[in-house]
């Protein structure tokens, strides 16, 4: 069966707002330098959110933030704005937890919210939230255990040793899987609430490619072997520090969709569904927000019908996960 389903643009968080710039990243103190000029903006995080205006982040002007709290160089933007115009500098400063609370502040969080941001924005916070989770993890070089330093402003970390660290990316693969009756395969974790669903995904392993892993993983947490793995598009999932990489996957011939076999582990429960099932308002059933990728695929499939989707209910007659 041929596919329906089209390539996946403007994922909530593979939207581009900015330019990272590499180049102004390189010069010593180039942070300070930045945040000293009057028009640099900062974007300020503490306890993993983000200081916001409503569904927008509220930047800072570099001079406002204090240089100790300065974490890394995100670049500049690529359009006007009404808080910045096009080719404002922009800086990720990380306050303390018990830092004095900012007149009139609200705090905005990336995976509740993501979708809901502009392109602009989108892109600061989630390169904002990996490079904070990255700096978290990495104080200590993994070569020696030496103490490790902020360096090429904020993306590197340098140890007394001379040992050069980067961030890293963990790519994930994430899959529509579907049956020869257009069916979707769901599957409930073992972390979640039983009525929780989304697509089976798993990290890619070492020397493993994205579409090897695709056939692995939904072999593993369904006993089901698929084929003809196709892309559909990616996204970064910081949380940690994961690219998630989508794609469709059908049932291969000879393969019965009904010999399900949850791995009883990560993944309890699995089952299919039809697109009218999705679509019923009193399934009860839990489905992944609206700024991952998940949702996105699951949202592609329900379109190549021409039906509804997910996002022409109303949120309080259809319950999301976030």
């Amino acid at each position: 069966m041929s596919s329906l389903l089209r390539s996946l643009t403007d994922l909530p968080l593979s939207r581009t707002g900015i330019n990272r710039n590499y180049a102004a990243r390189l010069p010593e103190n180039a942070l300070a330098d930045m945040a000293a000029e009057p028009e640099t903006r900062v974007v300020v995080i503490r306890s993993r959110r983000a200081l916001a205006s409503g569904a927008s982040l509220r930047l800072v002007a570099g001079t406002d933030i204090d240089t100790d709290q300065l974490l890394g160089y995100l670049g500049h933007t690529l359009q006007d704005a009404a808080d910045a115009p096009a080719g404002t500098t922009v800086l990720l400063a990380v306050e303390p937890d018990d830092a004095p609370e900012r007149e009139g502040a609200e705090w905005l969080d990336l995976r509740a919210s993501g979708d809901a941001l502009s392109a602009r924005d989108a892109d600061l916070l989630t390169e904002s939230m990996a490079l904070v989770n990255w700096h978290a993890g990495y104080a200590f070089c993994p070569k020696c255990g030496a103490d490790t330093r902020n360096d090429h402003s904020g993306w590197a970390r340098r140890c007394d040793n001379g040992h050069e660290l980067f961030p890293r990316t963990d790519p994930a693969v994430i899959v529509l899987v579907l049956d020869d009756a257009d069916r979707l395969l769901l599957g409930s974790n073992a972390l979640w609430e039983n009525n929780r669903y989304s697509l089976l995904a798993g990290f890619v392993e070492a020397g493993e490619s994205f579409e090897q892993a695709v056939i692995r993983e939904v072999e593993e947490e369904s006993g089901i072997t698929v084929t003809d793995p196709r892309y559909l598009g990616s996204q970064p999932w910081p949380f940690p520090r994961s690219l998630m990489v989508g794609f469709e996957a059908r049932v291969a011939s000879g393969t019965d969709p009904a010999a399900l076999r949850p791995d009883g582990e990560e993944i309890l429960d699995l089952r299919w569904f039809t697109r009218d099932q999705l679509r019923d308002q009193n399934s009860g059933l839990l489905l992944p927000g609206r700024t991952s990728i998940a949702r996105a695929l699951i949202e592609s499939w329900l379109a190549a019908d021409g039906g509804s989707t997910l996002d022409d209910r109303t949120e309080d007659l259809y319950p999301v996960a976030r």
